[in-house]
């Protein structure tokens, strides 16, 4: 076998991601436990209860594997509840306990990268209206100026708010998060009010921390016409994508709002992103359908032949990937690929899905294209949203009762990857050998590897 390695630019970050309630433990003061109280919100009625145990200290261990295994950045996040309980109430003890995991990261050799919000709220701020709320805005940057303002001799790359468009559309029109609303129109308003808070938190940052880098994470779920011939179905694929994909980057970088006909100026967004944070998962193929209003008049669904995770909430497209970097690359701006990743308990999707989507971000490297680093979802797994315990994302393996931790072949692979900086013909031969030849055109397998 002739060999061969696709090589990453020196200083490129290798890292994987978490957040605060899906991995820490005892979130009892957000407006997620609250939710996870009810019954019928989670899948088997799962809780997050201890998580992964990272309050509890076990971060140590976690970030010790992430370490030991070549990876030199992690992407974490802080949890808003724990900093202010209560309206301008700040807990020390909190502060102090992010400012241990964070030294600790760094301590290790990886760079974090640190997420302001990710999908929890203070029982208080939901209470007084959360994203809806007049004051919201304010009370976010209160909360930045903050946590940036003790953080900031430890953290450079700040991301203030993870996937507000999932997190939109998922509470305020899918139902599906915390506050479990079904309003076109309030999905729209928590969007406006998640850019200007997004806006005032990047200016604050700055205005504390002149040198840091600030962005936010961003979803992009890969949308085709189901029949390219129709349409129908070629107009709603790209109507969907511009109200999902295109509607919050396009605000923090010209400063306009336009979702479903109307049209907003926030001059105060405009040039709000250092770098563009990436989140991709997946592509769908989307056929018009007018008894869907709830998905915007569109059902997306994968196709009867794609490669699905053993869920079915994913399939491996890597090509999205190659079309979501492209995508991302327009708006001119350094990219991070702050999430990307499958859930595959047993493990037999994730090394070809790693390794392929490895491959397109080289391809974009290749180019030149400004990509800085990549986070794989997630370091172990954790509690998955309204999804519960029923998904599991990790590079290790949770067992939720006793907090054991089992490694699993891809983080080998990952390992391999982040220690060479880089993908080998050897490496996936070993660990994905049904993907060698998508991965490496033209390449033969070695004697004794079975495709």
């Amino acid at each position: 076998m002739i060999e061969a390695i696709y090589s990453f630019p020196r200083n490129f970050l290798w890292g994987t991601a978490t957040s605060s309630h899906q991995v820490e433990g005892d979130n009892t003061n957000n407006d997620w436990w609250l939710w996870e109280s009810e019954g019928g919100r989670i899948a088997k009625g799962h809780r997050s209860d201890k998580a992964c145990g990272w309050w509890d200290g076990r971060w140590k261990e976690d970030l010790d594997r992430a370490a030991e295994s070549g990876q030199n950045a992690h992407r974490l996040s802080i949890e808003w509840s724990r900093i202010e309980p209560s309206p301008g109430q700040w807990d020390e003890d909190a502060l102090d306990g992010y400012r241990e995991i964070i030294k600790g990261a760094i301590k290790r050799g990886l760079t974090p990268m640190v997420t302001l919000h990710h999908f929890t709220n203070p029982m208080w701020m939901a209470e007084q209206g959360g994203w809806l709320a007049e004051e919201i805005v304010d009370w976010f940057e209160r909360y930045v100026r903050r946590v940036v303002g003790d953080l900031s001799d430890l953290v450079k790359l700040w991301v203030t708010i993870n996937e507000p468009n999932v997190y939109a559309y998922e509470g305020y029109l899918a139902g599906l998060f915390p506050p479990g609303e079904g309003s076109m129109r309030k999905t729209y308003r928590v969007m406006r009010n998640m850019v200007l808070a997004h806006a005032a938190a990047y200016h604050a940052i700055h205005e504390i921390q002149p040198e840091a880098e600030v962005g936010f994470a961003h979803h992009y779920r890969g949308m085709r016409p189901a029949n390219p011939k129709s349409p129908l179905d070629r107009w709603i694929a790209g109507y969907r994508s511009r109200a999902f994909n295109d509607l919050v980057p396009r605000a923090a970088s010209i400063g306009r709002l336009h979702f479903l006909g109307k049209r907003e100026s926030v001059p105060q967004a405009a040039g709000t992103q250092d770098f563009f944070g990436l989140n991709y998962y997946t592509q769908e193929h989307v056929a018009f359908d007018l008894r869907n209003p709830g998905e915007l008049f569109g059902r997306g669904f994968f196709p009867p032949d794609a490669d699905l995770s053993p869920t079915g909430f994913i399939a491996n497209v890597p090509e999205g990937m190659w079309v979501a970097l492209n995508w991302a690359r327009a708006y001119g701006l350094p990219i991070y690929i702050t999430e990307n990743g499958v859930e595959d308990d047993e493990d037999s999707v994730r090394p070809r899905y790693l390794a392929s989507h490895i491959r397109q971000v080289w391809r974009a490297v290749n180019f030149n294209w400004r990509v800085r680093g990549y986070f794989w979802w997630s370091l172990v797994d954790n509690f998955e949203w309204e999804r519960g315990w029923t998904q599991r994302f990790g590079l290790w393996e949770l067992d939720v009762k006793t907090q054991e931790r089992r490694k699993r072949s891809s983080a080998d692979l990952y390992a391999e990857i982040c220690k060479a900086n880089g993908l080998s013909t050897e490496m996936v031969a070993r660990f994905a050998p049904e993907a060698f030849g998508e991965i490496f055109p033209g390449a033969t397998l070695p004697e004794g590897e079975q495709a």
